[in-house]
């Protein structure tokens, strides 16, 4: 049968890491996709690296949109990134006829509507696996292995960066700013880790998964975003203490009154599976109403396991490349026509339970007070711990957990607490799931 002629755009990491997969699994590959694989152009600004990787077997360009407008080319993967050069080369490539394999989540949850558009119009296949969670299927496994279930929420440790500072943190109660300079010295974030640790990158990969999961477009710049820049050991402390881990969740849910998308630092309590998962290592857990939790868990970057899922992209292409484009799995799960603009929530009309950390003066009264606000609005308290004050200080830290409550409610309560004078700094706020 006739072989699938790719061309790669982009022959760093995970480029090297598939030319490097595809030519060591070439005969596996070819059984499982009734036809053999080949990479025939790659287009890099670094030729010499790109030849030397490539070995002969492919031609080599600078020209990225040189192997777009080439003929040969069946496939296009595009692992450049960016919002950028990246859109205009993938939608040459839809233009042209070509199937597109993208690891790129920024330029999917930004201008993923108008992609699909324009291939679902071509009649060809946009596919991402690669673009969530590295080499977990998380992306066939919402869209395809879970298709039977109303699926009700998604919360996901994607980004290994992060998740490797926190459990840094937690495990030698050091600061963040430390934590992030070893990070950096080991490779796990990079040079300027803003993505990462500001939650955009998990926000971009939680926006893909919440369009599968519920049958809407692509809504980032709706997705409410917090990261850990400002996260503090003591509250990773108290944290442990009452039996809770922290973890940067990418968490999307449905309610009758829309959908939660949503990126921010969140205790989850330690007996949960996905509590206990360290280091760099990526998770995702999906409720649906029919299968009730799955786990999703493995490596969420590097060169062999992020190329592990191009691949499989490239192999489902290989499966339908002859196929009516029709009765091809659709881009987004739903059938093009049945995707819906349910609204997402404002995060103050979201719906969770706090952790609440108050500075506040050691002296009779104070916590009559603070109580009261809370009860005022509304705010009903599940657990709460006082810390014993050292010799001679007069001022100590006041840890309370609520019940479920909506977040315009804890605002203003935070609000009228920072004003009273004995609270002598601001209301450390944090969002806990029992992901139950």
């Amino acid at each position: 049968m006739k072989p699938i002629n790719v061309g790669l755009l982009g022959i760093g990491t995970v480029g090297g890491g598939t030319f490097t997969v595809l030519s060591r699994n070439e005969a596996e590959i070819t059984r499982r996709a009734g036809r053999p694989i080949r990479i025939v152009a790659v287009a890099d600004k670094n030729t010499e690296l790109a030849n030397r990787l490539a070995g002969g077997k492919a031609r080599i360009t600078d020209d990225a949109f040189a192997v777009v407008n080439d003929p040969e080319v069946d496939v296009v993967v595009e692992l450049i990134g960016g919002y950028g050069v990246a859109k205009e080369l993938v939608l040459k490539a839809v233009e042209n006829g070509k199937h597109v394999v993208t690891a790129n989540k920024a330029l999917l949850a930004t201008h993923g509507n108008e992609i699909f558009a324009a291939a679902q119009k071509k009649g060809v296949v946009v596919a991402f696996e690669a673009a969530v969670a590295g080499g977990i299927p998380i992306i066939k496994a919402v869209r395809e292995g879970l298709s039977a279930n109303r699926i009700q929420w998604i919360a996901g440790i994607i980004n290994g960066t992060t998740n490797f500072i926190l459990s840094e943190m937690r495990d030698k109660g050091l600061p963040f700013a430390d934590v992030l300079k070893e990070a950096q010295r080991l490779g796990y974030a990079e040079a300027d880790p803003t993505f990462d640790i500001e939650g955009v990158d998990a926000a971009h990969k939680i926006t893909i998964l919440s369009a599968l999961a519920f049958g809407i477009p692509m809504q980032f710049e709706s997705a409410h975003i917090e990261g850990i820049s400002k996260l503090e050991a003591d509250d990773i402390k108290y944290a442990e203490q009452l039996g809770y881990r922290i973890k940067l969740l990418g968490i999307t849910k449905w309610t009758p009154a829309g959908v939660e998308l949503r990126v921010h630092p969140t205790l989850i309590p330690a007996r949960r599976l996905i509590a206990n998962v360290e280091g760099a290592m990526n998770a995702v857990l999906v409720q649906g109403d029919a299968v009730g939790a799955t786990l999703h868990y493995g490596k969420g970057a590097g060169a062999e396991p992020t190329a592990s899922a191009v691949i499989a992209d490239l192999v489902d292409v290989a499966r339908v490349f002859d196929a009516d484009h029709e009765h091809r799995v659709p881009y987004l799960a739903f059938q093009p026509d049945a995707v819906v603009n349910t609204p997402i929530l404002p995060i103050g009309e979201v719906e969770t339970s706090y952790y609440l950390r108050l500075r506040v003066e050691d002296k009779p009264g104070v916590l009559a007070d603070i109580t009261r606000i809370l009860a005022d609005n509304g705010i009903s308290i599940d657990a709460m711990v006082q810390r014993e004050p050292g010799e001679g200080e007069e001022q100590t830290d006041i840890i309370i957990l609520t019940h479920l409550v909506r977040e315009k409610g804890v605002d203003a309560a935070i609000a009228k607490i920072e004003a009273l004078p004995v609270v002598k700094r601001k209301v450390i706020r944090l969002r806990l799931e029992n992901l139950g």
